[in-house]
């Protein structure tokens, strides 16, 4: 049996470049120099599950996972997946004001991405959001697309069971318009809700966009730009740019911007953009 890592074994900045590397071109995250410690921190925990003798193994060990499912545990392990039911309020706000310049009232037809969904909350979120604000709902077609990288963050996306905490904020008669009663105070969106959501893995960096053949009216993709660096999230503003139309929305996260030289789009309100 191999040596465990002692405690007090560090890891190398040439062992972090390792790790940072492989998951920037596997995965398209950029993984800051400050992350080292974290990173530390979670694959220290790996070794001495899996009884390797330092980090060159357990490195060798992910890279030779053909499946990508380590590499993927360790990407979880590492960014932070908070989120929450109708996140950074005044979008739905200006959504609210702006539903009738967004949509088109006489088709009555909606397409919206939530590109790295998590999981769940903000798809689920939009339903309802139109569900309460959208003037003769049931005449309307509407789909959601809801994609994240992880295969196992989108398994709890697709049970739309939520604990007691996750929900905190949502108004109580909503919450029992939406969810129903589930095991051990935790609760599970309506299928009525459901109905309207299709989840698919798909990575931002190295997807496929011509697989998506019809436009968007939003694409939500917030609190994931922090993650890549500035050529990335360029790359992947113009993908987006692809699939909106002049009267289409962009969202991003309220700590986020596209670079002031982007002449693609025009900003029309906080985190909020349209096509120029």
């Amino acid at each position: 049996m191999h040596k465990v890592v002692s405690i007090e074994e560090n890891l190398s900045i040439s062992e972090f470049k390792m790790f940072q590397k492989l998951i920037y071109n596997d995965i398209g995250i950029s993984l800051a120099d400050h992350k080292r410690t974290l990173v530390q921190s979670r694959l220290r925990k790996w070794i001495r599950e899996f009884e390797l003798a330092n980090y060159q193994e357990l490195y060798e060990k992910i890279a030779n996972d053909n499946s990508g499912q380590m590499l993927m545990m360790l990407v979880n392990a590492i960014t932070t997946n908070v989120t929450s039911f109708f996140r950074e309020e005044s979008q739905w706000i200006y959504l609210q004001n702006n539903l009738t310049e967004i949509f088109d009232i006489k088709n009555k037809r909606i397409r919206i991405w939530s590109a790295a969904c998590s999981s769940g909350q903000e798809p689920y979120s939009i339903i309802i959001f139109l569900k309460e604000h959208l003037k003769n709902f049931d005449e309307w077609d509407i789909k959601i697309l809801a994609t994240d990288i992880s295969e196992e963050i989108l398994l709890k996306a697709t049970s739309g069971i939520y604990v007691k905490k996750e929900l905190e904020g949502m108004p109580k008669n909503i919450l029992i318009k939406y969810f129903n009663g589930y095991k051990d105070e935790s609760f599970m969106v309506k299928d009525e809700i459901k109905q309207y959501v299709v989840f698919r893995t798909f990575n931002l960096v190295t997807g496929d966009f011509s697989i998506f053949k019809n436009n968007f009216n939003i694409v939500f993709c917030r609190n994931v730009m922090i993650y890549f660096d500035r050529q990335t999230q360029n790359q992947l503003f113009e993908q987006f740019a692809k699939l909106l139309e002049k009267k289409s929305r962009l969202f991003i996260g309220h700590s986020e911007s596209i670079h002031q030289k982007n002449y693609t789009y025009k900003l029309v309100a906080p985190s909020i953009y349209k096509l120029n």
